[in-house]
C-alpha cells in the first residue's frame, strides 16, 4: 500500500496549503467534485459577481430620488451568467490542470473520486474513473467543507428544486421564484432575481429574515424586504408538487391556517451541513460533534495525532475567510510540528451582500445581554451624515457596543450602502485593542465619506476620555 506523508481531502481551502515548502514530502490531494470548493465554484465568488450586476440592475428603480430619470431596458440573463462562469470555470480548471501536471508538483499525486477512511490512517478513494485507490498518510488534512441541507418536504425530490449549487446555471429566467429560507443565501438570491425582474416570494419558518444578526439589524431587514418582495413569514413548506403546466405548486401552513404558491422555479436555501458523513470518520477514529462538525483543538488538530480539519467541515461559521485563516494555521503547525500556532476566532467578521448591504462583527446586543456583559450601545443613521444625504439613504444605520468599563469594542453591526467595507476599520480597532475613545478621537476621518458613520458612532458612545 502506498504510504503519503500528506494527504488532503478538498481543494478549496485545502488546496492551498500544498506549496514549494513541500517539495520534499510525498503528497496526495483527494477531490470528489470541482477545483476550488465552495467559494469559487457555488458561493461567495459566483453569488457577489451577480449581486454586482444585479445592484446595476436596480439602480434605475431609485435614481428618481436624486432628479435622474433612468430605465431599465432589459436582463440578458444569459450573458451576466456567461460573463461570471466565463471567468469562474478557467480558473477552477486552471487550479485542476495545475495539480495533475505543472512539474512544480511532481511530488503531488491526484485523486479524482469521493475519499472515505477505511482502517486507521488508510483511506478509500473511488474515483470517478470507476478504479478504487487505497492508501494510508502519516497526516491527513480534511477540508471537505460543506453542502445545501435537502429538507425532507413531501414532494420536493419528485418536483425537482434548486439550490445554490444550481441556482445561477439557469438557461432563462423565472418569470416567478419561491425561496425557502430565512438566511443569508435567500436573501441575497432574492435580491438578484428580483432586480432581473423575477417576482419573488421568500417563505420562511420563523417571525423575522436573517434571525442571527442583531435584533435591530434583523427587524430593520425583514421591514425593507416586505416592501420589496413577497415575504410569508411563520409559514411551514409542507409539500411541493409539478402541476401540469410545467408550473410548482407550493403548500405551507402558518398560525392562521394554510396558503399555497404557483411559481416556475423553487429555490430551497436552509441552509448547510458539513461533508463529515461523507468520509466515514469512525474507522479513523475522528470525533465529529453533535451537528456532525469535525471536532478539533486551538491547533485545527482532531482528537487523531496528525489529521487537521479547517473549513465548513468543522467550524460553524461557514466563512471563506475563516477557512483561509485555518489553512494557513494549518500549513505552519505541518511544517512546524515543534513550534504550532492557534486559530484566532476572537473577532470573525461576516457580510450579507443583499440589498441593502449587512455586515457585522463580535457580540450582538442580545448576545451581550445573555453573557451579562456590562456594555454601552449608540446608533448612527446614513441619514445623518454627509454622505448619506448624497445618497439620500434613509433605512441604513450602524451600532456600536463596547465595554462599559474598558471602552473595547465588542460588536458592531451595519446595514446599508458598502456595509462590509465600511465595518473593517472596527475590525481592525477590535484586533488589535484599540478602545472606542481612542479610535473616534486618535486618527483623522475622512470627510464628507461613509466611514464617518463609524466614527459617529463611536463619538456617540457614553465613555469616559479615560476608558
Amino acid at each position: 500500500m502506498t504510504n503519503y506523508d500528506l494527504v488532503v481531502i478538498g481543494t478549496g481551502s485545502g488546496n492551498t496549503i500544498v506549496n514549494r515548502r513541500f517539495a520534499d514530502w510525498k503528497v496526495a490531494i483527494v477531490e470528489r467534485g470541482t477545483f476550488g470548493g465552495t467559494c469559487l465554484n457555488f458561493g461567495c465568488i459566483p453569488t457577489k459577481m451577480f449581486v454586482h450586476a444585479a445592484d446595476v440592475a436596480a439602480t434605475p428603480g431609485v435614481s428618481s430620488r436624486y432628479g435622474v430619470d433612468e430605465q431599465l431596458l432589459g436582463v440578458r440573463w444569459t450573458d451576466v451568467r456567461d460573463r461570471i462562469f466565463g471567468r469562474i470555470d478557467p480558473i477552477s480548471a486552471g487550479g485542476s490542470e495545475h495539480r495533475h501536471h505543472n512539474p512544480d508538483n511532481a511530488n503531488v499525486t491526484v485523486y479524482d473520486g469521493t475519499g472515505r477512511f477505511t482502517g486507521f490512517k488508510e483511506l478509500t478513494v473511488d474515483n470517478k474513473d470507476g478504479s478504487t485507490s487505497v492508501f494510508s498518510a502519516d497526516r491527513f488534512v480534511i477540508a471537505t467543507g460543506s453542502r445545501p441541507i435537502v429538507p425532507p418536504i413531501p414532494g420536493l425530490r419528485e418536483t425537482g428544486f434548486h439550490t445554490s449549487n444550481t441556482i445561477m446555471r439557469l438557461d432563462e429566467l423565472p418569470r416567478r421564484i419561491a425561496i425557502i429560507g430565512s438566511g443569508f443565501v435567500a436573501a441575497e438570491f432574492a435580491h438578484v432575481f428580483a432586480a432581473f425582474g423575477v417576482e419573488v416570494t421568500i417563505v420562511a419558518r420563523s417571525k423575522e429574515l436573517l434571525r442571527p444578526e442583531d435584533g435591530a439589524i434583523a427587524a430593520r431587514f425583514t421591514e425593507i424586504a416586505q416592501s420589496k418582495y413577497d415575504v410569508r413569514l411563520n409559514h411551514e413548506t409542507v409539500r411541493v408538487a409539478r402541476r401540469d403546466d410545467g408550473s410548482i405548486l407550493v403548500s405551507m401552513l402558518h398560525p392562521d391556517g394554510s396558503d399555497e404558491l404557483i411559481v416556475d422555479e423553487l429555490l430551497v436555501a436552509v441552509g448547510r451541513e458539513p461533508n463529515s458523513d461523507l468520509l466515514d470518520l469512525d474507522a479513523t477514529g475522528v470525533e465529529v460533534d453533535h451537528e456532525g462538525r469535525v471536532v478539533v483543538d486551538a491547533y485545527q488538530q482532531t482528537n487523531v495525532d496528525g489529521i487537521y480539519a479547517l473549513g465548513d467541515v468543522t467550524n460553524p461559521h461557514q466563512l471563506k475567510h475563516v477557512a483561509n485563516h485555518e489553512a494557513r494555521v494549518v500549513k505552519h503547525n505541518l511544517l512546524n510540528p515543534d513550534d504550532r500556532i492557534e486559530s484566532d476566532h476572537r473577532f470573525v467578521p461576516h457580510a450579507v451582500f443583499s440589498s441593502p448591504q449587512i455586515a457585522s462583527v463580535g457580540l450582538t446586543e442580545e448576545q451581550a445581554q445573555e453573557r451579562g456583559i456590562p456594555y454601552v450601545a449608540a446608533i448612527q443613521r446614513y441619514a445623518d451624515i454627509a454622505y448619506g444625504w448624497a445618497m439620500e439613504d434613509t433605512t441604513g444605520f450602524a451600532k456600536i457596543l463596547a465595554d462599559a468599563d474598558t471602552g473595547q469594542i465588542i460588536g458592531c453591526h451595519v446595514i446599508g450602502p458598502q456595509a462590509p467595507t465600511v465595518i473593517q476599520p472596527v475590525i481592525q480597532a477590535m484586533s488589535f485593542g484599540l478602545d472606542a475613545y481612542t479610535m473616534a478621537r486618535g486618527q483623522y476621518w475622512i470627510h464628507p465619506a461613509m466611514p464617518e458613520l463609524i466614527e459617529n458612532a463611536l463619538l456617540k458612545l457614553p465613555l469616559h476620555p479615560e476608558s
